[in-house]
């Protein structure tokens, strides 16, 4: 009895260590199923964005052109599968065939090529 006991405390455990999860399964509304995202330069750092927050290179954020202020998403790399969840707190970008700007931290966790520019996302609006 004591062994089923001990043996039912272990799955409890187990199951509340898994829900403490930082990488949930999170899905929401797909946006873009092959986007081109970019990241921002250095150089941008401590700028206004145009939300009015400082922007940081250091944050999970990102700019989109027409996306209510505010909103999270999540950016998925098509190569790898690796995602984040970003907030869209400015406009851009600016180049035609790019969808998303995103910071440096959020690029470079789901990138496995530090070395380039822009990545394949799918892009989904979480609730």
């Amino acid at each position: 009895m004591l062994k089923k006991f001990h043996l039912i405390l272990f799955f409890v455990f187990l199951g509340l260590l898994a829900s403490c999860s930082s990488k949930k399964n999170v899905s929401g509304k797909v946006i873009a199923k092959k986007a081109v995202a970019s990241y921002y330069a250095d150089k941008f750092n401590g700028r206004k964005t145009a939300s009015g927050e400082k922007f940081s290179n250091k944050k999970l954020t990102a700019a989109h052109r027409k996306l209510e202020f505010g909103t999270k998403l999540k950016v998925t790399n098509i190569a790898n599968k690796k995602w984040v969840i970003v907030t869209v707190n400015d406009r851009g970008p600016f180049k035609k065939n790019r969808e998303l700007d995103l910071s440096k931290e959020a690029f470079m966790q789901i990138t496995d090529n530090k070395n380039h520019g822009t990545l394949y996302v799918t892009i989904e609006i979480i609730k």
